[in-house]
């Protein structure tokens, strides 16, 4: 009788020790949810976003999340939102010649201060990349004064010469090239107003992307903004500044090099911006599972995952003469937002050493705004958080035999997710050049920048090129996987029934299985020597 008792302690043992597994049935059954007609995109601001809300906490609670210290499961923030109005207009005056760019097709903008009516007449400026990068002995606007100008700049940052292949991480897009970036530059210069020269190659996505969020109502958390941001397609500017008496690409040949100072055209533009303004509270969503370790437990690890996409929009469907109005964002991120529900129901059966907090930001969409509210007021003290582990965008083709960690090279998570993904028989996808910059387009990076390890977990989706080493029909598999570009924050982002979300249930369990390692772990996660967020003080 003694033996198969120590039989059976020992299964149980065995049993129990084991990390929690993902399961398929619950993550498919969220996601096909959050990308229903039903919550209409979930948009920021919008009926479908507030029933988005409501589903996140009420399912946060049925799994067995505990709820935050008020005993609910939302933190708030105030955001301000944005829509010009079809009055608005922006005109150039350049060499005797009057242009006038149309919205949505030549120019898209917005104000981003809160102001209902924005008017002004400005001279126009080319400040290049508009980058100051102390540490890459970089500045296009050495001292030059651009209070009250309507700057143009270019997207993307400097690219790598023959005699510095490393400047501005080489073939990688930096922070500095990133559209955030250049619109947080422009307000400390004290602009009047920003835009953007769009292409493809730079932004890295099309000119539908800017002008779909632009077309929408726009968002920021409450406080100063520029008075007026947005895009100038290229033809457009081509135009404008051949009229204002210089060559656009003799121009931004200057701007490639450290030499380049701001560059006034001979041109002024009178902008007359009036929009409908509104102040609402949105939330994010979040639940704990407490750690078991006397003292590790006041550390803790961050799962997150955005839930918002974007939306509704009636008006521009109207105007473009699509019947479909709904922007479901299924894989953008819906899948995300699933993930984490399905990995919260497993994680609160097995709590780790450290505690475990499940997170779905508000506002990434509209410039990460939730995760930016969450760590300027975290729930948790960003110095006793281990890491943040985002899932955005996630693999709906099927497994893979090798797992994406772009951005965990940074810091100390990467030999962990080494760790685990040697014991789940996985590869670490190999480290590419970021072309499109998705280390700063999602909502680790908001943690990135306060100082906290974090990285966009697995994301095949904007590998760019598919090159994921799939289980099954790998050619097919990486070309169904590229074909969602042209999907990407479209009304064809849907769920469809037919998906093999056996890639994803994958990537969920190696997301949770590296969450449960480096809550465990006696030592926390550490920046790499040099990195540059390891410096920021937390």
């Amino acid at each position: 009788m003694r033996f198969p008792f120590v039989l059976a302690a020992s299964l149980f043992s065995t049993v129990t020790l084991a990390q929690p597994l993902v399961a398929e049935a619950p993550l498919r059954a969220h996601l096909s949810f959050l990308a229903d007609d039903l919550l209409e995109g979930r948009g920021t601001g919008q009926r479908g976003g507030d029933l988005a809300v409501r589903y996140l906490e009420t399912q946060a609670a049925v799994a067995g999340l505990q709820p935050l210290p008020d005993g609910t499961y939302r933190q708030a923030l105030t955001i301000v939102g944005s829509k010009a109005l079809p009055s608005s207009t922006v005109t150039f005056s350049a060499g005797g010649k009057t242009l006038s760019p149309a919205f949505g097709q030549d120019i898209v903008f917005g104000a981003a201060n809160g102001q209902q009516t924005v008017a002004f007449d400005a001279p126009v400026v080319f400040a290049g990349y508009g980058i100051r990068a102390p540490e890459e002995q970089w500045d296009d606007f050495k001292g030059a004064d651009l209070k009250g100008k309507m700057v143009i700049l270019m997207v993307n940052d400097p690219q790598p010469t023959v005699a510095e292949p490393n400047r501005f991480a080489g073939k990688s897009l930096t922070w500095y090239g990133r559209w955030v970036y250049k619109y947080e530059e422009a307000l400390r210069q004290g602009a009047a107003g920003v835009l953007l020269i769009h292409t493809t190659a730079s932004a890295s996505y099309p000119w539908s992307v800017p002008a779909n969020g632009f077309g929408h109502e726009r968002f920021n958390l409450a406080g100063a903004g520029n008075a007026m941001e947005g895009w100038l397609q290229e033809d457009m500017a081509r135009a404008l500044f051949q009229a204002g008496g210089q060559d656009l690409d003799a121009l931004r040949a200057q701007a490639e090099t450290r030499e380049f100072r701001p560059v006034a055209l001979n041109a002024t533009v009178k902008v007359v911006l009036n929009s409908q303004i509104r102040s609402i509270e949105q939330f994010n969503v979040a639940g704990i599972v407490p750690g078991t370790d006397p003292k590790l437990k006041d550390e803790a690890v961050i799962y997150s995952a955005h839930w918002d996409h974007l939306g509704k929009d009636d008006e521009g469907s109207a105007r473009s003469g699509q019947s479909d109005h709904i922007y479901n964002g299924a894989i953008d991120n819906a899948s995300g937002a699933a993930a984490l529900l399905a990995m919260a129901q497993v994680a609160v059966k097995q709590p780790a050493r450290r505690t475990q907090i499940f997170l779905w930001p508000a506002g990434e969409e509209t410039g990460m705004l939730g995760s930016t509210a969450y760590t300027r007021k975290p729930l948790w003290p960003l110095a006793k958080t281990a890491a943040d582990l985002n899932l955005d965008s996630m693999n709906f083709v099927g497994k893979t035999h090798d797992i994406g960690v772009a951005g965990a090279e940074r810091s100390s998570l990467y030999a962990s997710a080494a760790k685990v993904a040697k014991r789940m028989g996985l590869r670490l996808a190999p480290t590419i050049p970021d072309l499109s910059g998705a280390f700063y387009r999602a909502d680790h990076f908001a943690f990135a920048k306060a100082g906290v390890p974090a990285f966009n977990v697995g994301s095949a989706v904007f590998s760019g090129d598919g090159s994921f080493d799939f289980v099954k029909e790998p050619k097919a598999s990486g070309e169904r996987l590229v074909a969602f570009k042209k999907d990407y924050h479209q009304v064809t982002d849907e769920y469809h029934p037919s998906w093999d979300l056996s890639g994803m249930v994958q990537q969920a369990q190696f997301t949770l299985n590296l969450g449960y390692e480096v809550a465990n772990d006696k030592n926390l996660p550490a920046w790499n020597k040099g990195e540059a967020f390891g410096k920021v003080k937390r």
